[in-house]
């Protein structure tokens, strides 16, 4: 028998087992057969060796276990993280107001959209957005004008021009 049959018949006749067993262990069979399928894809390249011990099924078992305990350990680490974040679950409503600014903020070259986001998105006063974009406090004062002028000239189009039905 070629060495790739034969792991393949050891895959064919443990994967099932494994899978049970990991499926009881963790609680979760989608945990379960992720566990077990890495396990094995490991003994895949080591079954030279594998296939030598005297119960290879019990080795890929092992490292399978140890696989999902460290996922287990990962998650709980995950859920503790979010719940010291507490990010908010749901997103409030964004106004029909905020999403014609942000269409009409995407219509504009990106000097204007940078000048405008810095300067009232992120709160910079005009020298800091000049600071932060490298430019003169002229060059900034000047975008930020005509900036202002193009957006409200989008905003001032029609709802149906701008995508927006009106009810």
């Amino acid at each position: 028998m070629r060495r790739d049959d034969d792991f393949e018949a050891f895959y064919q006749a443990s994967y099932a087992r494994l899978v049970g067993q990991l499926t009881v262990m963790t609680g979760s069979r989608e945990d379960a057969e992720d566990a077990v399928q890495e396990a094995f894809a490991r003994a895949s390249t080591r079954w030279a060796t594998v296939r030598d011990y005297d119960m290879p099924e019990a080795w890929v078992r092992r490292v399978a276990l140890n696989l999902a305990t460290s996922g287990l350990r990962r998650s709980r680490r995950q859920r503790a993280a979010l719940a010291r974040l507490r990010l908010p679950t749901t997103q409030a409503a964004q106004s029909t107001d905020r999403l014609a600014i942000q269409a009409g903020l995407g219509r504009l070259p990106l000097h204007y959209r940078q000048v405008l986001v810095l300067h009232y998105g992120a709160d910079l006063s005009v020298e800091q957005v000049a600071q932060q974009l490298r430019l003169p406090t002229g060059t900034v004062k000047s975008r930020l004008v005509r900036a202002r002028a193009a957006l409200g000239v989008y905003l001032e189009e029609p709802q149906e021009e701008r995508g927006y039905a009106r009810e």
